[in-house]
């Protein structure tokens, strides 16, 4: 599987262990329509919903998670989720708050022998097509801990991003949810659009 024969269509990754799966119901479909206005992708307006263990992800070249809380991966999800990412799949999780020691510990099912490395301001996904030369943006404050991107790569190519203390999904959602400036809403739709053109072309 490569990005290149999968329809340029992305799906929200549902999971076990109570956490909200389902949490920011309007930012991914933002974040879709400013991609198809800004930075000219075709991807179907109404985002998908898969389950972590089902053959449907191998669809979609992009999966996108949230939640505050508990995730957890049965060995068969943690496997089908490791197929799909070395097979040429992406997924970005979006620690929506509370998610991170939970999905750190959860991971180590997936790739046991990889770690969660922070990425450097100098990679691709904080430069193409929008610069960020701080790295990744601060959305939304909860506890005064600067913004960190980490990655787990396969064989040089980022395969899966976990943004955490941003709330990028936060910045996606309808203006009137979490009231918002234009200027950090925007600033949070440029970085989730750098995130999908990485995620299609690599």
């Amino acid at each position: 599987m490569t990005g290149n024969c999968m329809a340029q269509d992305l799906a929200i990754l549902k999971y076990k262990g109570g956490g909200d799966w389902y949490g920011n119901p309007t930012a991914v479909p933002n974040l879709i329509a400013f991609c198809n206005q800004n930075i000219h992708t075709k991807i179907s307006s109404k985002p998908e919903t898969v389950e972590v263990g089902s053959p449907d992800i191998f669809q979609f070249p992009f999966l996108h998670m949230t939640g505050h809380g508990n995730v957890f991966f049965s060995e068969a999800d943690a496997e089908n989720l490791r197929n799909y990412l070395i097979s040429g799949g992406f997924l970005h999780i979006d620690d929506n708050y509370g998610m991170q020691p939970y999905i750190t510990e959860e991971l180590k099912k997936v790739f046991p022998d990889k770690d969660l490395v922070e990425l450097s301001t100098s990679h691709k996904i904080f430069n193409d097509p929008y610069k960020f030369s701080n790295g990744l943006p601060k959305i939304h404050e909860h506890d005064g801990k600067r913004p960190q991107a980490f990655g787990i790569f396969q064989e040089e190519r980022l395969v899966l991003l976990f943004t955490y203390e941003s709330d990028l999904g936060d910045g996606w959602e309808d203006a009137e949810v979490h009231n918002d400036p234009i200027d950090v809403r925007t600033k949070a739709l440029k970085m989730g659009a750098n995130i999908v053109k990485y995620a299609f072309e690599n």
